[in-house]
């Protein structure tokens, strides 16, 4: 039976509720509270219908994960009536925490509706398995990709959401540079470790025109490329590049609508970027037919390519003021879903095809 996806993505997204939960992670002190007063306060007066619908949205992947994972591998199927008291438990500590962060407010309706979210995520998968469908993405699966996929599929499953946190540059993610620099002059300030922080002699500049090309170009490239790690037929990868495509514009006309508003939505579509996009279609169409281990060999060199360029430019002011604009809005939760996807999804895909240059081929 095929290693499912369900358990690896339920991990990540804790860890993201979690950073969502608890950020800005500055300001911990004790208000004199005792931490389990919100769970016998009075219902909040005050609330919005995006804060319901976020909070029970925000839980459902984890109840629909945490559930699907045992019925996909049939081994432990009673862990599927864990999935919603350990989501709660997650809430519960979460509030509990948010007691000793003053920019954080606990509420006993964001447990329950916590709670809520994850039983409906709980009930799909279920209801999923019910209708059939489980049992159709099996063989969908087993007919598509390699037997050992589901690394890959995972950082696919990521990458639109990874999108969904503004880039300086379409599809240019893992850009962090100069904020890991700043955050630890800042960890370390202070401290005679600050001697040891190495320091640039000439300051980050504006990437060039051609070099934001080639970000593009080879942002895009990247998830092709990872895709063809677990697909073999040529008419299969067509396939997958087309749903590439619109998953990765969608998600990016996403993020600009969010950013700027829905009547911005299109605004980084501009001729550069539409030809980079054409051009990395022709190059992906060009090597549908390269075997598995070459096209992770060109998925790392692909890789290191753009992370060397993101990270020799600077971020541009305007870019700067966008993410506050996210950092500080009515975005605090999802801020904290996306941003650190759109950091590290990179660096995870570089490592994984990595091992697949290294490692031996997996069965079909």
């Amino acid at each position: 039976m095929h290693k499912t996806s369900a358990w690896p993505l339920a991990l990540v997204y804790a860890g993201l509720i979690i950073y969502a939960s608890l950020y800005p992670f500055v300001h911990w002190r004790d208000q004199g509270v005792q931490p389990w007063q919100f769970l016998i306060a009075p219902w909040p007066r005050y609330w919005t219908g995006f804060d319901v619908l976020s909070n029970v949205l925000g839980y459902m992947p984890l109840g629909f994960f945490l559930t699907l994972g045992p019925l996909r591998t049939g081994h432990l199927r009673w862990a599927v009536w864990l999935a919603v008291p350990v989501a709660s438990v997650l809430s519960l500590a979460m509030e509990t925490l948010q007691v000793y962060l003053p920019d954080r407010v606990p509420s006993n309706l964001d447990l329950v509706l916590n709670m809520s979210g994850a039983a409906l995520g709980t009930l799909s998968a279920w209801g999923l398995e019910k209708l059939g469908a489980l049992q159709r993405w099996s063989r969908f699966r087993g007919n598509w990709f390699v037997q050992d996929a589901r690394d890959a599929l995972v950082l696919l499953a990521l990458w639109p959401v990874a999108l969904l946190f503004p880039t300086a540059i379409p599809f240019g993610l893992g850009q962090v540079m100069e904020r890991l620099e700043a955050g630890l002059a800042v960890m370390l300030a202070d401290s005679p470790f600050l001697e040891w922080l190495p320091v640039r002699d000439i300051e980050l500049q504006p990437m060039l025109p051609m070099a934001n090309w080639l970000v593009v170009l080879l942002g895009l490239m990247t998830p092709g490329l990872l895709g063809y790690c677990i697909i073999r037929q040529s008419g299969k990868r067509l396939w997958f590049l087309l749903w590439l495509l619109i998953l990765g514009v969608a998600a990016t006309s996403l993020s600009a609508a969010l950013s700027f508003g829905p009547e911005h939505a299109w605004v980084w579509l501009k001729p550069p970027v539409r030809g980079a996009l054409v051009a990395s279609l022709v190059v992906l169409a060009m090597l549908l037919w390269v075997p598995p281990r070459a096209g992770a060999a060109l998925a790392v060199l692909a890789l290191g390519i753009d992370l060397s360029l993101i990270n020799q430019a600077s971020i541009d002011s305007y870019f700067e003021q966008t993410l506050f604009m996210w950092e500080q809005g009515r975005f605090i939760r999802f801020h904290g879903l996306a941003q650190w996807l759109g950091w590290l999804w990179p660096f995870a895909a570089l490592w994984y095809v990595m091992r697949r240059v290294w490692g031996k081929e997996p069965a079909d």
